[in-house]
């Protein structure tokens, strides 16, 4: 795999503590707006600052309420309670004139060595056997530098990379500028992908944005280069969902759900 990274991270915060977007936290759909990943790394950030590093974020779930702007969000957590084994938090964003534009829950459950136990061992897709490739969004409806242009994408050899059920593996940037994200924070901009990469039809002919993203996790992810194996199901009502199983180098790590809003080109 070759490496054409440019290693600018998403955000930059500011002194007011406002996460001010970088290009690669831009979108498809609007130049003006973040892709919902990095916002959802911003979500686990707060949320696992909030909650510290004796438990292990296992669920995130937030639903996207309104256009997640580029040029300014403010992430708040709460926890919702705290006990030995687990604890709860609620996570807001709110953009510059203090408008909620996404909420979320998070669950974190404690950390135990319990040496070996019996499990279901499931490899990786082969990270040896692949090739470099384009982003699986082809298109975008503006013509600025964003999440695309700033994320190395491989498939394994053979794969398909068009329409229908496909396994991507993807290395992100980092999420905030001058810190290096936690796993499941470098983990949430492949989760958001699985609409975007699982596409029944080019973005030309139907659009499929999601209004939510649920992430189970049961490992945290120890490698730089991360894969998804998703498929999406588009319904005539306009309700599409996507589903995606989530990689390492070494085996899943978690899944990923979206709900999806199809809206043909106007």
């Amino acid at each position: 795999m070759t490496s054409n990274i440019k290693e600018q991270a998403y955000f930059h915060q500011n002194a007011q503590g406002v996460f001010v977007g970088n290009d690669p936290a831009r979108g498809p759909w609007s130049a003006h707006h973040c892709h919902a990943g990095p916002v959802s790394g911003l979500v686990v950030r707060a949320a696992e600052t909030e909650v510290g590093p004796e438990k292990m974020l296992t669920r995130l779930t937030i639903d996207l309420l309104r256009p997640l702007p580029l040029a300014g969000l403010r992430v708040a957590a709460e926890t919702t309670r705290h006990t030995k084994t687990l604890a709860t938090t609620r996570v807001t964003v709110h953009d510059l004139d203090d408008t909620l534009c996404a909420a979320a829950t998070t669950m974190h459950m404690v950390r135990k060595d319990l040496g070996a136990v019996p499990n279901v061992e499931i490899p990786a897709p082969c990270l040896n056997d692949v090739v470099d490739g384009p982003f699986p969004i082809g298109e975008m409806r503006h013509d600025l530098p964003g999440f695309a242009h700033h994320s190395e994408i491989a498939y394994p050899k053979g794969g398909n990379q068009g329409a229908g059920p496909k396994t991507v593996w993807m290395r992100t940037p980092p999420l905030l500028e001058g810190e290096k994200p936690s796993p499941i924070q470098a983990l949430c901009p492949l989760a958001d992908c699985g609409n975007g990469i699982s596409w029944n039809a080019p973005t030309r002919e139907m659009g499929f944005m999601n209004t939510d993203l649920t992430v189970q996790i049961h490992r945290e992810p120890v490698s730089d280069w991360l894969a998804s194996e998703s498929i999406s199901h588009w319904q005539p009502s306009g309700i599409g969902m996507s589903q995606s199983v989530l990689y390492d180098s070494k085996g899943p790590v978690g899944t990923a759900l979206q709900t999806l809003v199809l809206f043909p080109p106007v």
